[in-house]
């Protein structure tokens, strides 16, 4: 209760979206209500708009920044000059860019095999048979990913496209083999969020596919998702409790949320798809009490 009484009547906190979400995602409003009952008093604000004065805020929190990907170097510059910021600025420069895989990799998480084109590179040639997936290393929403059946011709020429296209860009691709559990199972997102003993686990979702095929472009930020909550195996907590032991330089120490989302991969065993410590979907609306928790959070943050 000390932290409660702590931020009544004098916490002003920045949630921070994007253009396209001045007001914030859905989702993400869920979290002022409870902050209201707790004193603090949350503010959408977009992270580029012009005149702001982050000082302003006792702690800005990043949420739907999903208009990022293509000005990346932009957003981490900025976010390092936004005091008080969660997740931390140096975590977002480290999380905005898919590399932290191979970290991850080296350290002993299990993840999903990737295979990295270089800006530039001319040279690639799309393996002759399998179903891989192709996507920027910086990306959010699912924007600029393909999923390719190797043995189809067609499918070739064009995953071979999609790879010039990025690289010509001037972007780092990636290619990794498509999950196929992903169109059974679905993948299993835990959310996770700052507690007295550290992170700790709030909720679960199931994501169903969202692939269906080459990368035709995509309306909007992000693909359209169908999402149910989740129980997680102890299997899938086990590996993402794992995973976020393994984060470098002390960094899940202050964190006040993250993501980790697991697919099978085909020894039937979770790997790690992706952690989400930036802008990620939180899923609040099914977690029984998740806006609560995150919004306890977010206090103890303050005090």
């Amino acid at each position: 209760m000390a932290g409660i009484h702590a931020a009544r009547g004098s916490s002003r906190v920045a949630l921070i979206s994007c253009g396209e979400f001045p007001q914030l995602d859905e989702d993400d409003r869920l979290l002022i209500a409870p902050l209201a009952e707790r004193g603090v008093r949350a503010e959408p604000v977009v992270w580029d708009a012009p005149g702001t004065d982050w000082t302003d805020y006792r702690l800005a929190v990043l949420r739907s920044t999903w208009d990022y990907a293509p000005r990346r170097d932009e957003f981490v510059d900025w976010a390092a000059t936004v005091p008080n910021l969660a997740n931390p600025a140096d975590v977002v420069r480290w999380n905005t860019d898919k590399r932290y895989l191979d970290t991850l990799s080296a350290a002993g998480a299990p993840t999903v095999p990737t295979t990295w084109v270089e800006p530039g590179d001319s040279t690639w040639r799309p393996p002759d048979h399998g179903e891989y997936v192709i996507k920027p290393a910086v990306s959010a929403g699912s924007r600029d990913t393909g999923r390719y059946d190797l043995a189809d011709s067609d499918h070739r020429r064009l995953a071979a496209e999609h790879v010039r296209r990025l690289a010509g860009a001037g972007r780092l691709t990636m290619v990794q083999p498509y999950l196929a559990a992903v169109d059974t199972v679905g993948e299993t997102a835990l959310l996770y969020f700052a507690g007295p003993a550290g992170l700790e686990l709030s909720h679960a979702i199931r994501k169903g596919p969202l692939l269906t095929g080459p990368d035709l472009g995509v309306d909007g930020l992000f693909r359209p998702e169908t999402i149910e909550p989740r129980t997680p195996s102890l299997e899938e907590a086990a590996i993402a409790r794992k995973v976020l032991a393994l984060l470098p330089h002390g960094y899940a120490d202050r964190l006040l949320y993250a993501r980790v989302d697991l697919i099978p991969g085909p020894d039937g065993r979770p790997v790690l798809v992706e952690l989400e410590l930036t802008e990620p979907s939180l899923f609040l609306a099914h977690g029984r009490d998740a806006p609560a928790r995150l919004a306890d959070a977010i206090v103890a943050r303050l005090a």
